[in-house]
């Protein structure tokens, strides 16, 4: 496979004003960070990667986290400037910053815009100050409210996050805060059922019963909703993101496409090609090891995982069938040697289709509405014996 073509770039900043009780991503909280140190260490990163992966044409960059609305706009204009020294870029390249609506952050958004973000996304999570004050944010629902209408004024392009099927959350309920959103919503909302993750104060204060969560039938009465509200103006082209045609994070589809992507900062992940060779690779994940890695080697990366032909078909699997455009055959034949076949068990695809959880045509698999509610289920369940699997992310 030609290892040099669209790219993308991931950027994760590891700091936050305060962790979310139902956060697992690496994430810290610290009083004084030395932005003239971190600048050095990405721009040195970057220069690492220019030199082992030329000739890309770089076609996204995103700014995840953490929180990188609390980076300084000059910190995030000197990165995007030194990824466009080193890759050519498309003419429509998209370049998202993750944004919390807080006052001092809303402040930053039209110089975050001169520095060369076009995108934001928006870590709203609800639109009442009750639930707010659940999830840990740091922000009010009328804090929320502006935050989306600055967006709407800076930027064309811009995304925000609800969390559903939160404790004692009605379908009424639900149904009025969704209504609301699509009012307030550009082109793009990703929405995400809550979700109990281990080692995060949620899974403990939630083992503890200090909450409960809906049951299973209503947490899919709540994704039931989400899709007939939205099916006619903001769409799901992924089993959690929601958008206008044209408003689809181009990102985001560059991994669910199993494209090429840098990784650079903290616990960040890539996927490069390198010697014919598709590899993983993953950042140090603590800050300070990572610091000290890019200054000692030019990198803070573990060493790289070359991928077996098993690694790329289920990645392959895995993604696909998230998408409203669904599993692509021809691109799973392309990843496991010719023979997609191999790897999945046809009399249980069978009965999947049977059940009218997936839809099979000459060029895709296709999971339908019931078959999305099913997804980490259906994917064990189809692959053949011995075949490796891992948890899908959200």
């Amino acid at each position: 496979m030609n290892n040099k073509g669209r790219l993308g770039l991931y950027i994760h900043w590891p700091f936050c004003l305060s962790k979310c009780p139902y956060c697992d991503f690496n994430v810290h909280v610290r009083n004084a960070i030395d932005y003239g140190r971190w600048q050095d260490t990405y721009l040195k990163s970057l220069d690492y990667y220019a030199t082992i992966m030329p000739e890309r044409l770089l076609g996204s960059i995103y700014f995840g986290g953490g929180t990188p609305s609390t980076m300084p706009p000059a910190l995030v204009g000197a990165i995007i400037d030194k990824a466009r020294s080193i890759w050519p870029c498309t003419n429509d390249i998209e370049i998202t910053l993750e944004a919390n609506p807080t006052s001092i952050e809303m402040q930053k958004f039209e110089a975050f815009k001169e520095a060369g973000v076009n995108r934001v996304s928006i870590g709203v999570q609800a639109l009442n100050d009750k639930d707010l004050q659940f999830l840990g944010r740091q922000h009010s629902a009328k804090e929320a409210l502006k935050a989306v209408g600055i967006a709407r004024d800076v930027f064309e392009k811009f995304s925000f996050d609800l969390i559903y099927a939160r404790p004692e959350q009605t379908l009424d309920q639900w149904q009025e805060e969704l209504s609301q959103a699509r009012e307030l919503a550009g082109g793009h909302l990703s929405l995400y059922q809550l979700t109990i993750e281990r080692n995060t104060p949620f899974y403990y204060s939630y083992e503890q019963k200090q909450f409960s969560l809906p049951e299973e039938e209503l947490a899919a009465d709540f994704y039931d909703l989400t899709q007939e509200l939205l099916n006619e103006d903001l769409p799901a082209y992924e089993v959690s993101n929601h958008a206008a045609d044209g408003q689809e994070s181009q990102h985001n589809l560059n991994y669910w496409h199993n494209g090429e992507y840098v990784g650079i900062g903290p616990g960040a992940h890539g996927r490069i090609w390198q010697d014919g060779v598709k590899c993983a690779t993953r950042n140090h994940h603590a800050p300070d090891a990572w610091l000290e890695r890019v200054e000692g080697q030019g990198h803070g990366a573990h060493p790289y995982q070359k991928l077996k032909q098993d690694d790329l078909a289920l990645e392959a699997l895995m993604t696909g069938l998230r998408l409203r455009e669904g599993l692509c055959l021809e691109h799973l034949a392309e990843q496991s040697g010719g023979d997609w076949q191999s790897y999945i068990d046809m009399a249980k695809l069978d009965m999947i289709i049977a059940e009218g959880w997936a839809v099979q045509s000459k060029d895709a698999l296709t999971l339908t509405r019931e078959g999305m509610l099913r997804l980490n289920a259906i994917i064990p369940f189809i692959l053949k014996a011995g075949m490796p699997h891992r948890k899908t992310a959200r």
